[in-house]
């Protein structure tokens, strides 16, 4: 069998061509019989894994390392997002076909916005039913929110439909997964007591997939700070920053004792019109703080880290767990159904978090905590090591893994 590489269109006779992880085709000449005749070949899919994602990295992130494993196991994918997706920055999804579909949030919404949302979604599902029937969609992955709504309905207007994946996040199934979940093959959860999900659909407890950095972080153990040693305490506010941590971490840290203070080195992510405020408030007391709006580097600024504080989103919780890092979570008050809160609550109830409602998130609450758990190393540790317990660092191998096991039982069928 000779293999002739070279970029051609994707739209010419797939049932001849195999396109690779790097976007190349790849001809095969069909091997003839003995009795003259070409072998029947067997029945497949063409087309490539379509992924749907956008909005913030709770949806994205996961997203991302899927198609990052995909792509490693040398299959095609696609990305289905929305207009606030910024899929042409990121490192797996800027080298692969992309497309923007239309469509917007219901939730929260006045009469005639919610309204306007609902044209713009059913515009999304043509879009992405026209788009789905031309690529020949090996699968169809959808993590959640309204961009998953355009491919997951599009995707069922299909003739010939591909497997559909919902994958859920959160501790709580989401308003547009309880929307699309019988519409879906199966749905794959995080937590294995995922909340609201309807009755008789078909589910399975995958883990939430993580970027490969921060996976990487499963073999890197977790050492307590020493009597002496620098403490260092990473504050992250989810994709945007949290502007009560501005208000609440700096004014604790100024109440901790003058021992501990000495010690501490603070990195703290914030949103760019408090940067000037906090930096003032850590130089007055001369506290070693690093101050940014976003840190590329997040799997690093983990790995250091001795203690976190941080919203309880999907993404951090899951992160923190495969990291092995003992936490301070402060759920997002008006986070839909209350999802931080459940995602906290899983943390906590294995012994690997502390949790403290924004309601009591005070300058004097958290300086208790933090002395509390600063001065006890091996409760730190012990925390650490129930967070790695929970850890899912495999999460994208299993959920490609579903998604190319039911692709086979859909071309079998």
């Amino acid at each position: 069998m000779s293999i002739v590489t070279s970029p051609l269109p994707l739209r010419e006779d797939r049932a001849a061509k195999r396109i690779d992880g790097e976007g190349w085709v790849h001809e095969r000449q069909t091997p003839i019989s003995d009795a003259g005749v070409a072998p029947t070949p067997p029945p497949r899919r063409g087309g490539p894994f379509v992924i749907a994602a956008g909005g913030t990295g709770g949806h994205f992130f996961p997203a991302e390392a899927l198609a990052s494993e995909l792509v490693r196991r040398g299959q095609r994918i696609v990305l289905m997002t929305d207009a606030r997706s910024q899929a042409d920055r990121s490192p797996v999804f800027a080298a692969h076909e992309r497309f923007v579909l239309s469509g917007a949030g219901i939730a929260g919404r006045g009469v005639l916005r919610a309204a306007s949302a609902v044209v713009a979604l059913a515009a999304g599902v043509a879009q992405a039913r026209a788009i789905l029937a031309r690529l020949d969609a090996a699968a169809v992955v959808a993590f959640g929110g309204y961009p998953s709504v355009g491919p997951v309905l599009g995707a069922r207007l299909l003739r010939n439909r591909p497997p559909v994946i919902l994958h859920e996040q959160n501790a709580v199934l989401g308003r547009a997964n309880r929307f699309l979940a019988r519409q879906a093959t199966l749905l794959a959860l995080s937590f294995p007591e995922t909340a609201r999900v309807p009755p008789g659909v078909a589910s399975a407890t995958v883990g939430n997939p993580v970027r490969p950095a921060i996976a990487a972080l499963a073999d890197r153990g977790y050492a307590p700070p020493s009597e002496n040693s620098k403490v260092r305490l990473l504050v992250l506010g989810g994709s945007l920053g949290a502007r009560v941590f501005s208000d609440v971490v700096p004014a604790a840290i100024a109440l901790l004792p003058d021992a501990l203070c000495s010690r501490l080195s603070v990195v703290q992510q914030c949103r760019a019109e408090d940067l000037e405020r906090v930096r003032t408030v850590y130089t007055a007391y001369g506290i070693d703080a690093e101050l940014a709006v976003f840190f590329p580097d997040v799997a690093e600024r983990l790995a250091a880290a001795h203690l976190v504080v941080a919203r309880a989103g999907a993404s951090t919780v899951a992160e923190l767990t495969v990291a092995g890092r003992p936490a301070i979570l402060v759920p997002l008050p008006s986070a839909i159904d209350d999802h931080q809160s459940a995602n906290a609550g899983a943390l906590v109830a294995a012994r690997g978090a502390s949790i403290i409602a924004q309601r009591d998130f005070t300058p004097e609450a958290l300086a208790q905590r933090l002395t509390a758990l600063l001065a006890t190393p091996d409760l730190l540790a012990h925390a650490a090591a129930a967070a790695r317990r929970l850890a899912g660092a495999d999460a994208a191998s299993r959920l490609a893994e579903l998604a190319l096991s039911l692709m086979h039982q859909e071309i079998a069928r």
